[in-house]
């Protein structure tokens, strides 16, 4: 925003005197999200939070081997939160356009439908959001194969994995909070971040399996802190805590939006499993406190 006008950030390839959104490939391995804030930073200098995602493009294209393929392409609304903007890879130029000017300079048809949800969200008051991920715990060493207390299960070689996996993927919706079981596997699944974001994870019984099974409504009280604050926060539990945590946020889902209805089928579908060991379901929060309303979800599964 500049004098309280939309503005996006566009960037000018040499290669192919084009004007378009920053993007960029895959690593091996990595995150589409994490992709999205590393290829920004790369392009354009800037490092940046994601916010609600953008519709994908979807376009034809000639392989090396002469064949016709399909591109995918992911996009996110974004905010700038530091970076130099020094321009080193590919791109020699990054212009901040209003909306109308922005439509104007793309170069690609299909570019301007971001553009376009990105206008549309605006008005909706759906783009000044924040992240809240829910976290389960990584897959830990299974409780016929551990003889000590439950509480210190330890994760096995996979969920050890996805835990460090989970870093690019939290560090890209700039997690500043962190709130988790005591349980080992807990502590485990979202040490790597907090080590790495130099954060100190703040540990409540309410979200542990035994806490929550001896005071059942506490794990509420903690979620619904966090909708209070409006806070980046990720929150880590367990299984049989899903259904208390998602419940609450069942009731802040915004159902007349645009993707209304792919926001609840992730939802549910999320909702259904408990979320799946690993996995990081961010709802991403317009308002706080009594007029929190989610916005948009995002599965991110290990």
């Amino acid at each position: 925003m500049r004098n309280d006008v939309l503005q996006v950030a566009l960037v000018h390839r040499p290669r192919y005197d084009d004007w378009s959104w920053p993007k960029g490939k895959l690593d091996p391995g990595e995150d589409w999200a994490a992709a999205a804030v590393r290829e920004t930073l790369e392009e354009t200098g800037l490092e940046v939070r994601l916010g609600p995602p953008l519709p994908q493009a979807r376009y034809l294209v000639l392989t090396k081997a002469g064949t016709r393929g399909e591109k995918v392409v992911h996009y996110w609304s974004a905010i700038v939160t530091g970076g130099n903007g020094r321009l080193e890879n590919e791109i020699d130029a990054v212009d901040w356009l209003d909306v109308a000017e922005a439509h104007i300079r793309l170069d690609y048809a299909h570019d301007r439908e971001q553009l376009r949800a990105l206008v549309r969200a605006h008005g909706d008051g759906a783009l000044d959001t924040w992240p809240l991920v829910v976290v389960r715990h990584a897959k830990s060493v299974s409780r016929s194969h551990w003889e000590g207390d439950d509480r210190e299960r330890p994760l096995d070689a996979r969920g050890t994995q996805r835990a460090r996996d989970l870093v690019p993927v939290l560090t890209a919706y700039g997690i500043t909070r962190v709130l988790t079981s005591p349980s080992l596997r807990c502590l485990d699944t979202i040490a790597p971040y907090a080590v790495s974001s130099g954060i100190e994870p703040r540990t409540r019984r309410g979200l542990s399996e035994e806490g929550h099974e001896a005071e059942p409504g506490r794990a509420v009280e903690h979620v619904e802190r966090l909708l209070e604050r409006g806070e980046p926060a990720a929150l880590c539990t367990h299984g049989p805590v899903m259904e208390a945590v998602l419940g609450v946020l069942t009731d802040r889902l915004h159902l007349e939006g645009g993707d209304a209805v792919g926001m609840l089928e992730r939802f549910v579908e999320a909702r259904d499993d408990d979320l799946a060991k690993g996995e990081a379901l961010v709802c991403h929060v317009a308002g706080v406190g009594a007029g929190a309303r989610i916005v948009a979800v995002e599965r991110h599964l290990p």
